[in-house]
């Protein structure tokens, strides 16, 4: 144990403040880098069950502009199964913020695994989790590098037409669960004025959207959009 005076630990703790502060520009350059990543068209059709039928990749933006999808396994065979998903998807399950602010971005998440609609909604009771999480029919945990590993994918879509524009899995998932690190990885990101970002993506001024999560209007957009593929 290194015991030190006051003025000396402050000293100690500025000298870190500087590597910590190039850090945070570091991550501020990623993601920058991230929202101009090419966007790939999606053509092949997907189908999920969700708690009111069958439904498609583009009904899982919920009317959004953008769509983040954590591929968790709760899934017959997965350990703990039917009353447990796997303990590293539940442990981000239990670490992802309230969805309202992510919404407020015009961006939902959700999670997918190939447990049955019966068993994910016993099982969000069971451990108090409120995210929209669908029942995986097809391909497309094999199409988007999800089937044997968690791993989550980013969308957006102009109009009708969807476009995969990030993915991350392994241990880029632990920055995950945050509002801020879910926006990260977004086409559009924090959709701050401050931000690095390409002409045309909606910014707003920083603290200004900020709200408590019980008072934001519905922010569910009817499509179109400000900006376009590269």
């Amino acid at each position: 144990m290194n015991t030190v005076s006051a003025a000396e630990w402050e000293e100690a703790r500025l000298r870190l403040l500087v590597k910590e502060k190039e850090l945070t520009r570091a991550r501020d350059a990623l993601a920058a880098e991230r929202r101009r990543m090419p966007w790939l068209a999606i053509e092949k059709p997907y189908e999920f069950e969700g708690p009111s039928g069958t439904v498609n990749l583009l009904d899982l933006f919920e009317g959004r502009r953008q769509l983040i999808v954590y591929r968790a396994f709760f899934d017959p065979g997965v350990e703990g199964f039917p009353d447990h998903a796997c303990k590293g998807c539940s442990l981000v399950a239990d670490q992802v913020a309230h969805v309202a602010h992510l919404n407020a971005r015009d961006t939902t998440l959700a999670f997918a695994s190939r447990g049955t609609q019966p068993d994910i909604a016993r099982l969000k009771t069971r451990m108090g989790w409120t995210m929209p999480w669908y029942t995986i029919t097809g391909d497309f945990d094999v199409d988007f590098g999800v089937g044997e590993w968690h791993g989550t994918n980013a969308f957006i879509r102009e109009g009708d037409q969807v476009f995969r524009t990030y993915f991350v899995n392994g241990r880029g998932d632990e920055a995950l669960g945050g509002t801020w690190g879910y926006l990260d990885i977004t086409a559009l990101g924090r959709q701050e004025e401050w931000e690095d970002s390409p002409e045309g993506h909606p910014q707003t001024p920083p603290y200004e959207w900020w709200n408590w999560h019980d008072a934001y209007e519905d922010s569910a957009s009817s499509g179109g959009g400000c900006c376009s593929g590269s």
